[in-house]
């Protein structure tokens, strides 16, 4: 979350159209079983005016959702690959007719719009490891604007406003078909949480496999190994079901969400399939010295200007601020919102103009929610939390899905500034959210200045170097061999050679 306010405060915390589920699929598993028959996709030969304009309106609108763009290095390294897989699609010949951006997002996220507009965020790039697989995303994301999935996605989707574009290039958002915001139907009109609700819409089951394919056909056109695609998968599934475990979530559980989708471990062999049917036994170009050499020193994780997310507890040294969530819950950091979801309720954390009237704020807090539709809510009530003036207000309001109760719960910490909570649980169930809007305080500077950000460093196996030892060199206090093993793709019975390369994550400088 950033100090600058813009108007619209996206809650989009997508998995992004390369859809992950949460289940392990191990790198290695064997694909030999499943045949296919590829399909015969109409595509399209041109980029046109109309979705040239349309990518050039809501080009900075995605930038401002996900953190802008990543700058230095790597950034044009995604850019050059990026052009090149996008040129095998057939829309334009040229490879100055794409953009393609590395986004300084934590979150694994991959999508292109029509216009020529691809994007790839740092944190998915640093779970790849080697370029065949970076141009594999590229390529599935550029298939669905090949194949216009989005247009008919979009003929479906609200219009004339961002939904509409993000709606359609966003799959398998945080939560369970929209989840408890799914089920407040016309009460989200207008709020940050609508386009959360969008983004669970996802592309369909075919289109994901339609874009499969595509991406497959693209790498080979472009002398890459198509097999990639099936590997990136598998390492997305598994670090899905691995923040699920962090996060104290069933990592067997399918959300609803997902249930248009193929399961990780049909579509990691279906990918696998797809590529030994279009290129035979013949391999490809994988890359991935230099792939590793270019990504060497990237961010991972959240960048503390924009606040980090440690454990259960979210920290933002410049705001000079923190929180915790309840155990069971996950949290995901966005340009203007902290999303927290679990099993029992979702809630938000952000900011809001503020005058100095609590009252005033809280009140602002429900219109927005609301929109067109009057929430009425209690009396609102103040409080100290952490020698901090605060003010919250519930509400119950009845949904397709049952009645729901909402918490806005306000924090000042100025005059002129204020943070607040919008929480939503099942009736009966807010209580579940006390311990976080009783844990919200301020960071002393020491705190602060302790919060470091995380990178890749790319080193060599050494002699005596296992996957046990480089593991305790990760930079976290949990899951570190889980980590090393999903963020290297390696089966959990792997044996490091001396020479080889691997990457691991550990703390930088601000």
């Amino acid at each position: 979350m950033t100090i600058t306010l813009r108007n619209t405060l996206a809650a989009v915390t997508a998995m992004g159209v390369l859809t992950a589920m949460a289940f392990t699929v191990a790198p290695s598993q064997p694909a030999a079983a499943q045949s296919v028959k590829l399909k015969k996709i109409r595509t399209a030969t041109s980029i046109s005016p109309q979705e040239r304009q349309q990518g050039d309106q809501y080009h900075p609108q995605l930038m401002a959702e996900f953190g802008g763009a990543y700058t230095g290095p790597q950034a044009n390294y995604v850019t050059r690959v990026g052009q090149g897989i996008a040129v095998q699609s057939g829309l334009s010949g040229a490879r100055s007719d794409f953009t393609v951006t590395l986004l300084n997002s934590p979150v694994n996220n991959a999508f292109a719009i029509p216009g020529g507009y691809v994007y790839v965020t740092r944190q998915l790039l640093g779970l790849m490891n080697d370029e065949a697989e970076l141009a594999g995303v590229l390529g599935h994301e550029v298939g669905h604007v090949a194949a216009r999935h989005s247009k008919r996605r979009q003929d479906a989707a609200t219009r004339n406003t961002i939904l509409g574009v993000l709606g359609t290039v966003l799959g398998g958002a945080i939560g369970d078909s929209g989840g408890l915001l799914g089920g407040l139907g016309g009460l989200l009109e207008n709020s940050s949480m609508q386009i959360a609700q969008a983004a669970t819409l996802g592309f369909s089951r075919g289109q994901e496999l339609e874009a499969d394919q595509l991406g497959a056909q693209y790498l080979v056109k472009a002398g890459y190994d198509p097999a990639a695609l099936a590997s990136m998968l598998a390492s997305l599934a598994n670090q899905t079901a691995l923040d699920a475990r962090v996060a104290g979530r069933d990592s067997r559980s399918l959300p609803a969400w997902a249930s248009t989708h193929p399961d990780p471990a049909s579509r990691v062999q279906r990918a696998a399939a797809v590529a030994r049917q279009i290129n035979g036994t013949r391999g490809g170009n994988r890359n991935a010295a230099a792939f590793l050499a270019a990504i060497d020193g990237t961010l991972y994780g959240d960048d503390p200007e924009q606040g980090v997310i440690e454990g259960n507890e979210f920290l933002h040294p410049d705001l000079k601020l923190r929180f915790a969530v309840p155990a069971g819950f996950g949290m995901q950091n966005g340009a203007t919102a902290v999303t927290i979801a679990g099993s029992n309720g979702q809630a938000q954390f952000t900011l809001a103009p503020y005058a100095g009237d609590m009252n005033a704020y809280v009140d602002a807090a429900f219109r927005k929610l609301g929109g067109q539709t009057r929430i009425p809510y209690g009396e609102v009530r103040r409080t100290t939390i952490n020698g901090l003036p605060a003010a919250f207000a519930n509400a119950r309001v009845n949904t397709q899905s049952g009645q729901i109760d909402i918490a806005v719960f306000a924090y000042e910490f100025a005059r002129d500034r204020a943070y607040h909570f919008v929480a939503l649980a099942p009736a009966g169930q807010l209580r579940g959210f006390d311990p976080m809007f009783a844990s919200v305080r301020r960071m002393t500077d020491g705190e602060a200045r302790g919060v470091r950000p995380r990178r890749l460093d790319v080193i060599t196996v050494g002699r005596g170097d296992s996957m046990a030892s480089l593991a305790q060199r990760m930079a976290y206090t949990t899951y570190q061999a889980e980590r090393f093993q999903v963020l290297n793709g390696l089966p959990a019975n792997a044996v490091l050679t001396p020479g080889q390369k691997v990457k691991i994550i550990v703390y930088g400088a601000r």
